[in-house]
């Protein structure tokens, strides 16, 4: 891996709150490749010009739908910072007819559905989609649910388990509700 993902990696824990995340120890043995994945996913999400609570949601409903376990929690975990509530996250399990989501988030997840579903959008989801965002903005979107379909299927074919909780959070927690 070398030592400067390792320390990324070991830093990027301490952000989430886990273990060092497996998906970065995984990439990581490829190092190239490592930092070229990470620039231009860093792009997508914290630093694409979609709100971050908008991005947590279509990862969300793209981890959900590509039945990814592991990217799913990891969301729910970032998404928290985002504004992401725990019926947020139950409510992307049923799907943009949900109640309770914003237009832009019924649109949002309506077009999720359809790029992973038949990986192309009908011309009226993209019209309402183009409503909601620029175009830029939109190039992005697609940009966002296709890299996250990928990452999808990459931490399932290479089995990637889930990331265990920090030792040291999981204690600091029990002893504040003690």
């Amino acid at each position: 891996m070398g030592l400067p993902a390792w320390l990324f990696v070991g830093a990027a824990g301490l952000v989430t709150g886990t273990e060092a995340p497996r998906l970065f120890r995984t990439l990581g043995r490829h190092r190239r490749l490592f930092w070229g994945w990470l620039h231009f996913a860093g792009r997508l999400m914290p630093g694409g010009t979609l709100p971050r609570r908008h991005s947590e949601l279509v990862i969300l409903r793209v981890a959900h739908l590509r039945d990814c376990r592991y990217e799913f929690d990891h969301h729910v975990r970032l998404g928290r910072r985002a504004g992401v509530t725990a019926a947020d996250a139950r409510r992307v399990r049923e799907g943009p007819d949900a109640t309770e989501w914003t237009e832009r988030e019924r649109v949002l997840l309506t077009a999720t559905d359809q790029l992973v579903r038949d990986s192309d959008l009908d011309d009226e989801t993209w019209a309402a989609l183009r409503r909601q965002l620029d175009e830029p903005t939109a190039v992005e979107f697609c940009l966002l649910v296709g890299h996250y379909t990928m990452l999808a299927t990459v931490i399932t074919t290479l089995r990637v388990p889930a990331d265990r909780p920090r030792r040291g959070v999981r204690r600091i927690r029990r002893r504040r509700s003690g």
